[in-house]
């Protein structure tokens, strides 16, 4: 019963703190519907089987299996990850691959959240702004994501990493959120 309750806290505590970011942006609805797939039996059950409490028990299945069936679930309902937006090209040179497409700015906004999110639970008091870029940026040499897409991402964990959270929550609901691009925003690209 102890994995059971210690993974129902973290994704529970990884939820709350998502939708604490969300409210913060204006994005109220994906706030409190974050991440509600990790209830499900095809989750739940991997999460508690697999849980460690230092990292995401997908990886763990993904070591122990060769596969993440609860990733391969999630990923597939949740459109804040950028593997939801995989399609076939019309690129006649390339038929029939999946590529990555770009991103709607408001799961940009809830992906942002969402890694911030996971660094403060699994890094806990050791957690600081950079770590949210520092783990981008170990796993994207492997990441298939649209280039327009990384590139807001990689703006934005920089932006948290100098700046803090604070400004760069501001710059977010500014320009993902409410679509904002002004000649006297303090998040154009150039500004940071």
């Amino acid at each position: 019963m102890g994995r059971f309750w210690s993974h129902f806290k973290t994704i529970t505590y990884h939820k709350y703190l998502v939708a604490r970011g969300c409210f913060k942006i204006g994005l109220y609805k994906q706030g409190l519907l974050h991440d509600m797939s990790k209830y499900s039996p095809t989750e739940f059950r991997v999460g508690v089987r697999y849980y460690q409490g230092t990292r995401s028990p997908n990886n763990a299945e993904r070591e122990a299996t060769g596969v993440s069936t609860a990733w391969l679930h999630h990923k597939g309902r949740n459109k804040h990850h950028y593997e939801y937006w995989q399609d076939y090209t019309t690129d006649p040179d390339r038929k029939g691959l999946l590529v990555p497409v770009p991103m709607p700015d408001k799961y940009v906004a809830e992906m942002i959240m969402d890694r911030i999110a996971a660094c403060k639970v699994y890094r806990g008091k050791a957690y600081t702004d950079s770590a949210p870029l520092e783990y981008y940026e170990q796993a994207s040499k492997h990441e298939q994501i649209h280039p327009e897409t990384a590139k807001v991402l990689e703006r934005m964990l920089r932006m948290l990493a100098e700046e803090g959270e604070k400004k760069t929550f501001e710059c977010i609901k500014e320009e993902l959120v409410k679509k904002k691009k002004t000649k006297e925003s303090q998040c154009r690209e150039n500004n940071i």
